[in-house]
């Protein structure tokens, strides 16, 4: 389904839940007694007014946040803390109480006004319509908040149009049939009142819960996104990526939507860049695959911006921890990434371009057509002469080889969480659960094992105490973990290879064999001169140190 399709759904029943909340039951006598009075377009001015009024606040609100150049992932931090308090009023008495007293009285205020003189003709109606819109945001305000953030994220002007009529149309037709039959309409609708305030402290509940979840950065991007591949997302090596691919079949190229948070610069969509050669390029900050195409796309950027040449590095996160903005900046800076960034941390735009790996370049002419893709290292010489043939410019004079960085029989990646954990060498592990582990006698190649107490979660082991260890039978030159601290603060852990300590064989991040845990992202254990085969093994000096996966280079 296209991104198009799929926000008019949503507002279609965002609309449709608007009219059916508990949150109709105030402002009903209202509706009721203004559609009562005038001939019969009357209900329709009203409904008209109703849905001019949001419409308006709607774009509006799209065009102040666009100029003052506010990021999104501020406006869903607000929005969510908005929420957790109006759940709480839902399901806290006192506070629904006080709640309640206030839109009483602009109820009765509105229902007074809507019986004058002033009330009357096209004008009096489409002004009690925008009036009910009024009356009812800060009751339906959660409702009405997710649609016009739809609009709000929304990058072209179909998608803005989708999002309007389809949720205009949800919310219109329900309250049009109460406007039109309000008194059949009002006996069913009292007795669905004697059960409204636990329906409405079930509601209070699940908004209190889904406030909380966006509070703490929960990413359900990737949930969402992962069961719909028919094949795991994954990052691409020299080993198996497929390559790139130049085709005289240029399709338009999809928009960069849903993006919740710009660095290097104020947000961009493709209709701003037409005229330019744009390369969109997937990544995320803790692969080492993508981390070692950086240097080579920052250089052209730096070498051909003058002729009329765009990046766009599209963060589609792989973990938790890769979506939230300070650790995206600080990989950034550590980088020295000047070109555009683009947060997905809903795998929108990811969704658009249909794609599958990190990295991934999608290589973008003039004209907005997507005209060559490359996915996983390597091929920077004929990407390079890609650019520069469609910027005008003559090839290279000679195109370099691109580095060898993986070996043959390199050990693939390697997932620890249990969601794609493989190779483990006990065969199961005890899910999200604390449980006592022990080294077998023997390691196969490939295989990793845990000795200690461990939590083995979805996406991560967590050790559970001092001296938890982790091990690793593996063949590479050199091996990268992805590590963090639940504690928020630093962890240190040692490292022995092959039974002994690690001397100059660690690696850069690994000074004496300990490394020293301080943020999420990728470390540097091991860095030996030639691709051999060795056992790794990993000891936290304290509880909270958490392992991801394993990658691996010559």
């Amino acid at each position: 389904m296209s991104a198009v399709a799929l926000h008019s759904v949503l507002a279609l029943a965002e609309g449709f839940g608007l009219a059916f909340s508990p949150c109709i039951l105030p402002v009903l006598p209202f509706i009721l007694a203004a559609s009562s009075v005038g001939d019969r377009k009357r209900p329709f001015l009203i409904i008209g007014g109703f849905v001019a009024s949001f419409t308006a606040f709607a774009l509006l609100s799209r065009e102040i946040l666009a100029v003052a150049g506010i990021q999104q992932d501020k406006i869903q931090y607000a929005a969510f803390a908005l929420l957790l308090l109006f759940g709480l009023t839902m399901v806290v008495p006192p506070l629904e109480r006080r709640f309640a007293a206030l839109t009483n009285k602009l109820a009765g205020g509105a229902e007074n006004f809507s019986s004058g003189k002033r009330a009357e003709g096209i004008g009096g109606g489409l002004l009690v319509g925008a009036l009910i819109g009024g009356v009812w945001t800060p009751c339906a305000g959660p409702i009405l908040a997710a649609a016009i953030l739809q609009i709000i994220q929304a990058q072209t002007n179909i998608e803005v149009v989708g999002t309007l009529l389809a949720f205009s149309i949800g919310a219109a037709v329900p309250m049009l049939a109460i406007a039109l039959f309000g008194q059949q309409l009002a006996h069913r609708i009292r007795a669905f009142a004697r059960h409204a305030t636990e329906i409405r402290r079930g509601m209070g509940a699940v908004i209190v819960l889904f406030a909380l979840f966006g509070l703490s950065g929960f990413n359900i991007g990737q949930w969402v996104v992962w069961p719909a591949q028919a094949s795991p997302i994954q990052t691409v090596t020299a080993n198996d990526m497929p390559g790139a691919k130049m085709t005289n079949d240029a399709p338009p190229a999809p928009e960069i939507a849903g993006i919740t948070h710009w660095f290097n610069s104020k947000p961009l969509t493709l209709a701003q860049l037409k005229g330019k050669v744009v390369l969109v390029d997937f990544w995320t900050y803790s692969c080492i695959n993508c981390i070692r195409t950086l240097p080579y796309i920052e250089s052209w950027y730096k070498k051909y911006a003058n002729d009329g040449f765009v990046v766009v590095g599209v963060h589609a996160p792989e973990f938790p921890f890769e979506g939230k903005p300070g650790n995206v900046a600080a990989a950034i800076k550590k980088f020295g990434i000047t070109y555009p960034v683009a947060m997905d941390n809903n795998f929108v735009t990811w969704k658009n371009y249909h794609n599958e790996y990190w990295p991934a370049h999608y290589l973008i002419d003039r004209d907005g057509h997507v005209v060559g893709s490359h996915f996983g290292e390597g091929g920077y010489s004929e990407t390079e002469d890609e650019i520069r043939k469609l910027l005008g410019l003559a090839p290279t004079a000679k195109a370099a080889p691109d580095p060898d960085v993986a070996s043959l029989f390199q050990t693939p990646e390697t997932y620890l969480g249990y969601d794609r954990a493989r190779s483990f060498a006990d065969g199961e592990v005890a899910p999200d659960t604390a449980h006592d582990y022990r080294f077998p006698a023997t390691l196969d190649r490939d295989q990793w094992a845990l000795n200690g107490t461990w939590t083995v979660g979805g996406k991560h082991i967590t050790a559970d105490g001092k001296g938890a260890s982790l091990r690793l039978h593996f063949t590479a030159g050199k091996v990268y973990l992805v590590l963090g601290s639940e504690t928020r603060h630093a962890i240190r852990a040692t490292l022995k290879l092959n039974g002994t300590p690690i001397g100059n064989n660690a690696g850069k991040d690994a000074p004496g064999g300990t490394v020293t845990v301080d943020r999420y992202r990728l470390y540097e254990l091991v860095s030996q001169p030639a691709v051999k085969d060795g056992i790794l093994t990993l000891t936290a000096d304290g509880p909270g140190l958490q392992a991801y996966a394993f990658t691996f280079g010559r």
